[in-house]
């Protein structure tokens, strides 16, 4: 206990569920009236804030407990934890449409006003949406740049970049987003922005700033104590950087419909406004609604020595790499995969909610459950990998050394609410690896100390800020 909050956890109470089994359950609630009372002392708020980050962790323990699928409240919202492979494929896969909704009472919901695509309930909207989008991003190019060029063209201002710095030590991580930010601004306004320039700051703040309070314990306050939601708290700072994000998003698309030729579209806005033109005063598509997918294909679109020889041998007399040459380099899919497998950048996934009343490994679940995905749990699963708990990249290797994917392997989720962005994420993983590890080295500072793996927790895991120092390859 800490004060009013409480937390406790107990076998199946039958008064939560209804059914033949029910899910065992965590029980997590503040009292409200107590709440109020600190009256904003700090010490008191850092209190239930610490107390919050203790259950985050403990969500990820209590799988040894209760098994793969739990119950837990969040102040008084009832949720399922799923985990393990067998468990998430029924749910994910197997019944996909009976768990494809979100919830739609949360922070996350509030400052996207419900709109856009990743965190729109399950529906016409988002069928439509998503079905736009995917399409839209296959296929952009249309006899122009293609989405492999856009992104070999902007590492070539990472390299100009590294290569001012060759031999200093670099802090990379706001020049690595930034070349996220550009090749995903490109696809959607066709747009590029330098690195030193104030747009694309401002962009990248707001991005940082909203995606780190969204899975912060002033969000989970937010959603657990409804009565401080209209406090000046700082979750308000989230509604502000949206705000100013989608004013930005306005002005770029004002401008598209003041130079656009309809039915020959430079970028996404140009199809979604060709799309708008053609459709029914009834329908899904907005200018409000483009806007916000705009911020969700954003979100998307940002978060050794064997490794150097296979690219070596790969490319020897070629002067430019290309997607296609993952297929020659079984060896470099392997790390970047065991990276993403470690790495679990986004551990819990988007909530999702269950459109219908349905089962889950025996258990009964109710039409609107909310239903969080323990994703840390598949990609460390024992029996699923040859090397749960170490990085090894043989995980994705089989006996003749050729690259294999696990099914296990879904850092990205998996089924009809798969992350928009991994096709581009998958591209832009490979070719900035490939191209940069052909051209550099990347050397940890002798007076760095040892690495620090802990994570900087928001909508993904990112590391906490680091240096390093960039080297020209001897055979450049």
């Amino acid at each position: 206990t800490n004060g009013s909050w409480t937390m406790a956890v107990f076998k199946p109470p039958n008064e939560l569920y209804s059914g033949q089994r029910t899910a065992k359950s965590m029980f997590w609630r503040g009292h409200h009236r107590a709440l109020i009372s600190v009256s904003f002392d700090q010490r008191h708020w850092q209190a239930l804030i610490d107390l919050i980050k203790t259950c985050v962790a403990v969500v990820f323990q209590l799988r040894e407990s209760y098994g793969n699928v739990y119950s837990l409240f969040m102040g008084s919202k009832p949720a399922v934890v799923i985990n393990g492979f067998k468990a998430m494929k029924e749910a994910i896969v197997t019944k996909s449409t009976d768990f494809a909704g979100r919830p739609q009472d949360l922070f996350i919901n509030d400052v996207t006003q419900r709109k856009g695509v990743v965190m729109a309930d399950f529906g016409p909207m988002w069928r439509e949406h998503r079905r736009f989008a995917l399409m839209t991003l296959r296929n952009f190019g249309l006899g122009k740049k293609s989405m492999e060029e856009r992104i070999l063209e902007e590492i070539q201002y990472i390299i100009e970049t590294l290569e001012k710095n060759s031999d200093n030590t670099v802090s990379p991580q706001v020049m690595f987003h930034n070349a996220g930010s550009n090749i995903i601004c490109q696809v959607l306004f066709g747009t590029r922005y330098e690195y030193d320039d104030e747009t694309i700051k401002l962009i990248v703040r707001c991005f940082t700033e909203i995606t780190k309070m969204i899975n912060s314990p002033w969000a989970m306050l937010y959603d657990s104590v409804p009565l401080i939601r209209h406090l000046p708290l700082p979750f308000n700072k989230a509604f502000e950087d949206m705000e100013i994000f989608l004013n930005i998003a306005r002005h770029l698309v004002n401008e598209h419909k003041r130079t656009r030729v309809s039915g020959e579209p430079r970028d996404f806005v140009d199809c979604y406004l060709d799309e708008l033109e053609n459709r029914d005063d009834d329908s899904t598509f907005s200018e409000e609604q483009l806007t916000r997918i705009t911020f969700d294909l954003y979100v998307a679109g940002t978060d050794t020595n064997s490794e150097d020889h296979e690219i070596d041998r790969v490319l020897v007399g070629k002067d430019r790499v290309t997607f296609e040459d993952r297929l020659a380099m079984p060896y470099t899919q392997a790390v970047i995969h065991e990276i993403q497998r470690i790495a679990n950048t986004v551990p819990l996934s988007a909530f999702h909610c269950t459109t219908k009343d349905t089962e889950l490994m025996g258990y009964s679940l109710p039409k609107g459950t909310m239903i969080i995905q323990n994703l840390n749990s598949v990609l460390r699963e024992e029996g699923q990998w040859k090397f749960p708990h170490e990085f090894n990249p043989e995980n994705f290797l089989n006996e003749q050394g050729e690259f294999i994917k696990p099914e296990a392997f879904m850092p990205f989720s998996t089924g009809p609410r798969m992350c928009l962005g991994e096709g581009l994420a998958r591209m832009e993983l490979f070719l900035i690896t490939v191209i940069l590890l052909r051209k550099f080295e990347f050397i940890w500072p002798e007076d760095a100390g040892e690495p620090d793996f802990t994570p900087v927790f928001g909508v993904t895991l990112t590391p906490k800020p680091y240096t390093m120092k960039v080297r020209l390859r001897s055979d450049q």
